[in-house]
C-alpha cells in the first residue's frame, strides 16, 4: 500500500465524518420545523457509511499489488421512521382540529451526542493524518 493510498482514506473518513456532522446540525437546525416540503414535519435524517471495498484476495494471491480503494464512504441518508411528537397548541397555525401540532422527530440531545461522536472521530482522523503526513516527512529525510 502506498503511502497516497493512507492519505485517500484518511482523507475518505475526514469526509465522510464531515457530512455527518453537517446531517446532525441540519437536524438539530429543523428540531422546531413543523412543516417541510411535503406538508408534513422535517423528518430526522440519518447518515449510512460503507467501506469503501479492497479485494484482498488479489492482494494477498500477488495478482494486483496496487491497493485501490479502502477506507469509508456515504452509502446514503435515511429518514427516521419515528413518530411525530404531538404537542398541544390550538393557536399555531399548523394545529389539527384536535389542536395538536405535530412536531419533528428529532431529539436534540440525541443529534448532540451523535455531533459529538462525529466531532472526536474526526479529530482522530486528523490526527492518524497528522501521523501519516510526519512519517511522510521523515521517510523524505533518510534520503538526505
Amino acid at each position: 500500500m502506498s503511502i497516497l493510498n493512507t492519505f485517500n482514506i484518511v482523507g475518505s473518513a475526514l469526509t465522510a465524518e464531515r457530512f455527518r456532522m453537517d446531517t446532525a446540525l441540519q437536524n438539530i437546525a429543523n428540531a422546531d420545523n413543523t412543516r417541510a416540503e411535503n406538508d408534513e414535519p422535517y423528518r430526522r435524517k440519518q447518515v449510512i457509511f460503507s467501506e469503501r471495498a479492497v479485494d484482498f484476495k488479489k492482494v494477498l494471491k500477488k495478482e494486483d499489488l496496487k491497493v485501490n480503494g479502502g477506507g469509508v464512504r456515504v452509502t446514503d441518508v435515511i429518514e427516521s421512521d419515528r413518530d411525530f411528537v404531538p404537542v398541544y397548541d390550538p393557536t399555531h397555525p399548523d394545529a389539527n382540529e384536535d389542536g395538536y401540532v405535530m412536531y419533528p422527530n428529532v431529539n436534540t440531545a440525541e443529534e448532540r451526542v451523535d455531533l459529538i461522536e462525529a466531532a472526536n472521530a474526526f479529530e482522530a482522523n486528523l490526527t492518524a493524518l497528522s501521523l501519516v503526513k510526519s512519517l511522510a516527512m521523515k521517510s523524505l529525510e533518510i534520503g538526505k
